[in-house]
């Protein structure tokens, strides 16, 4: 059973080429080159979700510096240190 499926991909000439050129000096296949392309693109999306999603929750939770996150995440400590006992 195959585990990849092809694909086809248009790129504008230029691209071509600089994909070939960099390929080329790195020994690797173009599909090698893009594959870690858009793997890096895919992890950097999320990273940016991630990232904004941690500055909404900021904003809601009114934190403005470190020293907020730190008070917020003390009381929170604080509370299920209190819920054990």
């Amino acid at each position: 059973m195959r585990t990849t499926k092809p694909i086809t991909v248009s790129l504008p000439h230029d691209l071509l080429q600089e994909t070939q050129r960099v390929a080329r000096e790195e020994a690797r296949t173009r599909t090698d080159l893009i594959r870690d392309a858009l793997r890096q693109y895919l992890v950097s999306r999320r990273w940016q979700r991630l990232r904004q999603w941690g500055a909404e929750t900021a904003d809601r939770l009114g934190l403005k510096t470190e020293e907020d996150l730190q008070r917020l995440l003390a009381a929170a400590h604080a509370r299920r240190e209190a819920a054990r006992r």
